[in-house]
């Protein structure tokens, strides 16, 4: 009898590789005759470049080229609207004019024949500039055309309410900061361009890359097996990706660029920067009459950024008013981009925090109020969840983490000099699905190979795709071979969104259904198969054989069917196109914390935390506990330490490094915990998955901040929650 491969909690078929350090990433690749790249960037936050010298540069041993707007081709740049940057958006174009747009713009790439020598000549190069002030704070007037939505009359409703209230948050810019810096090695032959890069889409890459330099798609092959993290960096593909390229071409050379550490500040994206204030009317009873949400966020002046930040205001709670403004302030600064739990980890922190204090003001439990405000069907579509269980995830929560011995008075618990607290939130994202497809094959041998274009950035694709290939073709794990990250392989959408499970997932289980079915065939129809004439639905697949349900001495393994056919391998592909719905589609958590504050010091300590999960089908629990872990840690970091910060006299960012951007460590970590609720969702995907990378860490910031509130009595409405805020 074969063992099922999903919900088992196996470890990562690709473990050893990492560990034992045969992984490639992107900078890793062994490309015969590869010379380096630096990039120079721009020492000023607005204005035009009036001269570059490269003489000394160019002077320099072993330096190729310095290529600048000076002397670099016009490139097509043909609109791309695949590529992830924003719709109606005109990107960064790379050395195509003088202008200076934000700090860190690149200016010039100096290329070289060893690293060494790339990296003395780029200082070497002088830029001279007419500099201008930039524009970096959200206080200016300007902003881009605001995306609102109202429902109700949330003016009037607020008028009439028992109960009001009106608060102001404000969350810092957060940098993704993942192991694996960003790098590119581009090599041209003749008019094909390989690159190896490291993203999260393989195939927007490679269509942007086309559009940059006005090639056929199919020009273009984008390689990417391993990403070491990225939260969303990777999404698109930024201006070092079309530099590396560029000078692979000029130079008539593979060319290797890596961003160095500070580069990656203002060299890719980031989550930006947001005020939003918010005002609330209820009945003294708890029950939601109306909410407001006025939002400005960041964005670059070049483009605009847009992120999902409205849903959550719309659908986490019942309420029949509801009103929003969205306003993006085009700013000198290189262009954000998502990052884990976009939109959504934003808007949970303000909502749950608004949440919080009414439940204080209204002398409430805080999972009460939610209880009492939980909607029967979406709010703002008016359609049915297709599973919403955030009550089950609220008693589940509250049992495991002893909610009942919270003391609901603020500042009455301590432990010496710490003052105790404990918080709990709401979290949700959107079940996110896009077109995919898998190549399926089965070699006369019995085994197995897989192939997506999707990455794998470390949540563990190629084990999860392992785990459905192998259950549906009724092998073992050991047989299976996943392969991906290469454009040239079926199309995939971003790996990004918490999509690549149910949408990858998804059409390696029809890939694999297929080939079984071709394979049932096969047996049934051929005469000298202990199959033969048996109906094709009574043939189920397992321990590497074909049998009859019921009666597994009847049947025969994949070699000896393909052998007797003289078949060498069975290959299908496999699909996933999601249809409308009439449903609405989200995974939700509850996130409880407990912290201690120093009251003499202000120092907050994270004592303990618990996640619950409606996420549907866990495809491999010990996958999704490092992702729940590992959106806990990011959670603590976005709520007591990450936080971006910008000279405004010349868009400086002064903390570009892992010693002043401050990010969780070990000590900073302690006991997590994750629940998940047993089911499925058949309504959003063959397999029943919703998407765990995202929900689990859109809830964490508010629970730790409602813990803060209850340890110390004070509130602080911005983010990260420091020291001297408590002090």
């Amino acid at each position: 009898m074969s063992r099922r491969a999903v919900g088992a909690p196996l470890s990562r078929v690709d473990g050893r590789l990492k560990v034992t350090g045969r992984a490639t990433y992107a900078a890793e690749h062994d490309v015969k005759g590869v010379v380096y790249a630096v990039i120079v960037d721009s020492g000023i936050g607005r204005g035009r470049i009036t001269g570059i010298d490269a003489r000394d540069a160019l002077a320099r041993s072993g330096v190729l080229k310095v290529i600048s707007h000076l002397n670099a081709p016009k490139l097509a740049y043909r609109p791309n609207a695949g590529s992830n940057n924003p719709e109606g958006s005109e990107r960064l174009h790379v050395f195509q004019d003088d202008r200076v747009r934000f700090f860190g713009q690149p200016v010039a790439v100096v290329v070289a024949t060893t690293l060494e020598a790339a990296q003395h000549a780029a200082r070497l190069v002088e830029v001279r500039y007419a500099a201008e002030k930039p524009t970096t704070g959200l206080a200016g007037d300007r902003t881009n055309k605001p995306v609102t939505y109202a429902r109700g009359d949330a003016e009037q409703a607020l008028g009439s309410a028992e109960v009001r209230m009106e608060m102001t948050y404000r969350t810092a810019r957060n940098h993704h900061n993942a192991m694996e810096p960003h790098a590119t090695i581009a090599r041209w032959n003749g008019h094909r361009l390989t690159v190896w890069d490291k993203t999260q889409w393989v195939n927007g890459t490679q269509e942007e890359l086309a559009a940059v330099f006005g090639i056929p798609k199919e020009s273009v092959c984008v390689i990417s097996p391993f990403v070491g993290g990225a939260f969303g960096s990777g999404l698109r593909a930024w201006p070092h990706v079309t530099i590396a390229a560029l000078a692979a071409r000029e130079t008539g050379r593979p060319v290797k660029l890596v961003l160095a550490r500070r580069q990656q500040y203002f060299g890719t994206g980031y989550r930006p920067a947001y005020v939003y204030k918010v005002r609330l009317g209820s009945a003294r009873q708890g029950r939601l009459i109306a909410m407001t949400h006025d939002i400005r966020a960041e964005t670059s002046s070049y483009e605009d950024f847009q992120e999902g930040v409205l849903p959550t205001g719309q659908m986490l709670y019942s309420m029949p008013n509801v009103a929003q403004t969205y306003e993006r302030v085009p700013l000198d600064v290189n262009t954000p981009l998502y990052m884990r739990g976009p939109g959504h980890a934003t808007t949970s922190y303000i909502v749950e925090s608004a949440m919080d204090e009414l439940a204080h003001e209204l002398g409430l439990d805080p999972i009460e109020l939610r209880r009492r405000n939980e909607p029967d069907d979406d709010p703002a579509t008016r359609r049915p969840f297709s599973t919403r269980r955030l009550r089950e995830c609220y008693t589940v929560g509250a049992r495991e983490f002893g909610w009942d011995r919270r003391n609901p008075k603020p500042r009455s618990t301590r432990d010496g000099d710490w003052l105790i607290g404990m918080g709990m939130a709401a979290g949700v994202y959107d079940t996110n699905r896009g077109a995919a497809q898998a190549r399926v094959r089965l070699d006369a041998r019995g085994s197995a190979v897989v192939e997506a274009a999707s990455s794998d950035m470390g949540p563990g694709t190629y084990t999860s795709m392992t785990q459905v290939a192998a259950d549906a073709l009724g092998l073992d794990m050991r047989a299976v071979t996943c392969r991906l990250g290469d454009s040239i392989m079926p199309p995939t959408p971003p790996h990004g969104g918490s999509m690549t499970m149910a949408s990858v997932g998804s059409a390696v289980q029809d890939g694999c259904d297929k080939l079984r079915r071709q394979a049932v065939a096969l047996a049934v129809g051929d005469e000298r198969s202990p199959l033969h004439g048996v109906d094709a639905g009574d043939v189920v697949a397992g321990d590497g054989r074909l049998h009859v349900k019921g009666d597994p001495t009847r049947g025969e393994t994949y070699q000896q069917l393909l052998a007797r056919n003289n078949r060498t391998h069975l290959e299908t592909l496999g699909s996933f196109t999601p249809g409308e719905s009439r449903f609405s589609m989200y995974a939700y958590n509850a996130t409880f914390a407990e912290v201690a504050v120093d009251h003499r010091l202000g120092l907050v300590r994270i004592r303990r935390m618990l996640g619950v999960y409606d996420a549907g089908r866990i495809i491999s629990p010990k996958l999704a506990d490092s992702q729940a872990i590992g959106g806990m840690v990011g959670g603590i970091g976005a709520a007591l330490l990450e936080h971006t910060v910008t000279d405004p006299r010349d868009g400086r960012i002064v903390n570009a490094n892992l010693a002043d951007y401050l990010v969780p460590v070990n000590a900073d970590v302690p006991s997590l915990r994750a629940i998940y609720l047993d089911g499925d969702d058949r309504e959003a995907d063959p397999i029943g998955v919703k998407g765990l990378g995202e929900v689990v860490f859109t809830g964490v910031a508010p629970a730790i901040a409602n813990a803060v509130f209850h340890a110390t009595g004070r509130r602080v409405r911005e983010l990260p929650i420091t020291a001297e805020a408590l002090l």
